[in-house]
């Protein structure tokens, strides 16, 4: 009593979980469930809010003949594993009672909706281990349970969960484990891709840094390197050289130990896009594609994105559409995917598929009017596309902001510069014609007031002086004053833009730009580290500084252009409010 299947077998080692799991049930070793008493004996309670014990023997699950078919959560709320799964499990659990369909919640966080006593028919509050959900399936004897909705959580549980479901009528709906695992496996994905003929950057899987060093070395630094199977981008980075990878291995195989790390070539200053769509195994709908802002290497949950594209070619995103139909139709994807996808110099790059929910689900959903999550349920039982007339893509006719919400004022010490890894808390929507418009909506909304006067600092790697200047340019023309260190300040004045040379807070010298910060006398921030990480921590101490003043920065030239615009707009009064019914093109 105590111990799992898991903690057993590794205790006797001669056997492994499902022999423990098959002797305990042969026991009797079952769990009974009980409803919560939410009304303390005094009267009779009704809430739906099951949890399991070994003290009885009888169950208080009732029966009631309908089909049922259970929803696996994301669990407890946090980084890369947010809000936005839950909203995926709440449109779910409303879809399948659409359908007249019983739906049974499994999730182990109390403060979110998916757990809501009104929510589902049944709530089952477990930890979302593969014993724990077993026990619960079966006690139900579910017809289906959806994995593809609470994230990485859900989906790492599929292939368990079928071996451990067979020989019962439970299936598993929508997209088969095996077709979720060859997108997760990146041999077998590799593979795949090479199939059809869709570009991806070259690539290994390492157990060691021996293993990782000579790929690396193969396919050339930068490389990105993550563990598989983790979330929101934990423990991934951009590395530069073979000393950086080797403190990179030495940490890396605590995130995920039993997994090899994923090692690819890193496309420097690449456009990030990611598609949301809906599969039925025969039609694919394109919900929305997203523009990242910032350039390629910044996770997707930190990314602020902008939907149509706003910089692609109709001819490009023709392409994207095509790479998507042929990847959703071979990974026989029935109900959600998510791609991850990079486009540079004319060349599309498929980056990672998803076989599950994402969280641009709900931001798509909202900018178009689109209910993905309830269709993709839909589609899992048994429904087409054509039944809801969708097909194909068809852009909106105005521009969805995405910005990201970060805590970083509450975290002492931390460096703001976005990475890899997902360090966001939160995220809010702009919509406008104008996406100068919607970006502004969306900065303000996240709480970041851009200035309409005042100083602005300017310091940036040398590949970004030429588009700094257009940006001084323009900033100057608005009655900015502008400030830099040495270098961009040269380079603006040999290009006819007068700016302030501020020192670096290393150089110990008057005035340094972290003084004028303090003083009030700069209102905006574009600093863009060089790619090396050894130069990004050298302006950590200004962009703390930055936040801890709540003094506006950006990191990336098309963040700087895409603000600069927006500050345009603001300064011009053209920000208006418009109910998001009025965007909507299709009404469910």
């Amino acid at each position: 009593m105590g111990y799992s299947d898991e903690n057993i077998a590794s205790i006797r080692r001669d056997v492994d979980e499902w022999a423990i799991c098959e002797q305990r049930e042969r026991a009797g070793i079952i769990p009974s469930f009980k409803m919560v008493d939410t009304c303390a004996a005094e009267f009779a309670a009704a809430t739906p809010y099951y949890y399991s014990t070994y003290r009885s023997r009888s169950s208080e699950i009732s029966d009631n003949g309908k089909k049922k078919v259970a929803i696996i959560g994301g669990g407890p709320i946090r980084i890369g594993q947010g809000i936005e799964f839950d909203y995926c499990c709440v449109h779910g659990v409303m879809a399948l009672q659409e359908e007249g369909v019983e739906a049974i919640m499994i999730n182990n966080n109390p403060e979110t909706v998916s757990t809501d006593y009104d929510i589902s028919d049944r709530l089952y509050f477990e930890p979302l281990e593969l014993e724990d959900v077993l026990n619960v399936l079966k006690a139900e004897n579910v017809d289906g349970v959806i994995c593809q909705y609470g994230g990485q959580t859900s989906v790492n549980l599929a292939i368990d969960l079928e071996k451990g479901l067979k020989g019962t009528k439970t299936k598993i709906l929508g997209t088969t484990p095996d077709q979720m695992d060859v997108a997760e496996d990146r041999k077998r994905f590799t593979d795949l891709m090479r199939k059809l003929g869709v570009k991806q950057p070259p690539s290994g899987t390492a157990y060691s840094y021996d293993e990782a060093s000579q790929i690396a070395n193969e396919i050339g630094y930068p490389v990105l390197v993550r563990p598989s199977y983790v979330l929101g981008g934990r423990g991934m980075e951009i590395v530069y050289s073979d000393e950086e990878l080797k403190v990179y291995m030495d940490t890396a195989v605590k995130v995920s130990r039993n997994h090899p790390v994923l090692i690819d070539k890193f496309i420097s200053e690449a456009v990030e896009i990611d598609v949301d769509s809906v599969c039925d195994g025969e039609d694919v709908y394109v919900g929305g594609i997203l523009e990242h802002i910032e350039y390629a290497g910044c996770h997707s949950g930190d990314a602020t994105m902008a939907m149509p594209p706003y910089s692609l070619s109709d001819e490009t995103i023709e392409e994207i559409v095509e790479i998507n139909r042929k990847v959703a139709l071979a990974l026989e994807i029935k109900g959600l995917m998510n791609l991850q996808l990079a486009y540079k110099n004319g060349q599309i790059w498929m980056i990672e598929a998803n076989p599950r929910a994402s969280r641009t689900i709900p931001f798509i959903s909202k900018a178009t009017g689109v209910p993905l999550a309830k269709i993709g349920v839909k589609v899992m039982l048994g429904k087409k596309l054509k039944e809801f007339g969708l097909s194909g893509y068809k852009p909106i006719d105005h521009y969805a902001v995405k910005e990201s919400v970060f805590a970083f004022l509450k975290l002492p010490g931390v460096d703001p510069i976005l990475t890899p890894e997902m360090k966001s808390t939160g995220e809010v929507m702009g919509i406008d014609p104008d996406i100068h418009v919607a970006c502004l909506k969306a900065l303000t909304a996240a709480g970041t007031v851009l200035p309409t006067e005042g100083g602005v600092y300017i310091t940036v790697c040398d590949a970004d002086k030429p588009r700094a200047v257009n940006i001084a340019k323009t900033l100057v023309d608005m009655g900015f004053k502008i400030y830099a260190t040495k270098g961009t300040s040269d380079y603006l004045r040999d290009h006819g833009v007068k700016s302030t040379v501020l020192f670096k807070h290393s150089q110990n010298m008057k005035p340094s730009a972290m003084d004028i910060m303090r003083e009030g006398g700069i209102n905006l921030l574009i600093n863009t580290p060089s790619e090396h990480s050894g130069v990004i921590r050298d302006g950590h101490a200004m962009r703390r500084l930055a936040v801890e003043l709540e003094i506006p920065y950006i990191t990336t030239m098309n963040g700087a252009e895409m603000a600069i615009g927006a500050i345009a707009a603001e300064r011009q009064g053209r920000m208006d409010v418009k109910s998001m019914q009025e965007y909507h093109q299709l009404t469910f």
